[in-house]
């Protein structure tokens, strides 16, 4: 995807040519892949946007009163904010918010909470430690967010849930670590019905971890063999046992655009239901705004998936 600048009447301004280093990835060199990773390479807008999350998720609270916190586990993050639906028996969206793996928080990423609960479904915000606390190593933090998957189905009677309906929303690296969560053995990890969840989305995320490995995050992230196995989604989507909707904005980075490609494609071989959803004229941060309206591109997407009932 070409990058190019004009200003009326003028002739397009052409970027300082560079002398292209070794490949590193596909056709790129490590400038190129850096940059690929780099969000606000593609999206320069990202502090506004990252800033009018945190204010709408205050303002949703205002209107729909502060969550129930409930523990998954015993660790000080190991918690979830629950909004809950006014009735019982309800669907339930887990939602993992992105960050880089080592940023966010359940509280600043809960503005879509309001049109989930006004659709008669509850939205549980996952709060979950990041790898500046792990020291790098992303294993733990993905046996948080499974395990809070877990606590939430073997618990959703208790706050008015229907186990038969979890399902589990992600964005970003918040998608990637949802990834982890449809393509977990729930038989063998946790002696759970292999259906614990019954449908996914993906949104602006990545499933393949060998090329952000040779990337500028594997300066904060230990991507050792058996981490780039275990916990690259493309890897195992032999394991999905649900519908699974994953998105991008046309406006991403092409490196993100081709990892949802890539894992729709593997995903299709394997016989699984699965569907690309490609938001046209959204950058990575501006289509998870999409999530908060009921008429928006996720969160029509969304509602249609979990067809909750009033």
């Amino acid at each position: 995807m070409a990058l190019k600048t004009e200003s009326a009447g003028t002739a397009p301004v052409q970027a300082a040519s560079r002398l292209k280093g070794p490949r590193v990835f596909l056709d790129m060199d490590q400038q190129e892949l850096d940059g690929a990773y780099t969000q606000i390479t593609f999206a320069p807008n990202q502090p506004q946007i990252l800033a009018r999350y945190a204010s709408n998720s205050a303002a949703m609270r205002a209107r729909l009163g502060e969550p129930r916190r409930l523990a998954y586990g015993s660790a000080a993050m190991e918690q979830l904010d629950l909004y809950a639906a006014p009735r019982a028996d309800a669907p339930i969206c887990v939602f993992l918010h992105g960050g880089a793996w080592r940023a966010g928080e359940a509280k600043t990423h809960a503005f879509a909470a309001e049109m989930f609960v006004g659709a008669g479904v509850h939205f549980a915000a996952l709060d979950f430690d990041n790898v500046v606390t792990t020291g790098g190593d992303l294993a733990p933090v993905a046996h948080q967010v499974r395990s809070a998957v877990a606590w939430v189905y073997a618990n959703a009677a208790s706050f008015g849930a229907d186990p038969r309906k979890v399902y589990v929303c992600g964005h970003s690296s918040g998608a990637h670590l949802a990834g982890v969560v449809l393509t977990t053995d729930w038989v063998r990890a946790f002696g759970l019905p292999a259906n614990v969840v019954r449908g996914g989305m993906l949104n602006s995320g990545m499933y393949d971890l060998q090329p952000v490995r040779l990337s500028a995050r594997s300066s904060y992230v230990n991507f050792t063999d058996n981490v780039v196995e275990a916990l690259s989604p493309i890897r195992h989507v032999d394991r999905l046992n649900c519908p699974v909707l994953v998105s991008h904005g046309t406006l991403e980075s092409p490196e993100f655009i081709r990892q949802a490609r890539d894992f729709v494609a593997a995903a299709k071989a394997a016989g699984k239901p699965v569907e690309l959803l490609a938001a046209e004229g959204y950058n990575h941060f501006e289509i998870l705004e999409t999530l908060a309206n009921p008429y928006g591109f996720l969160g029509r997407a969304a509602l249609k998936m979990m067809q909750p009932k009033g």
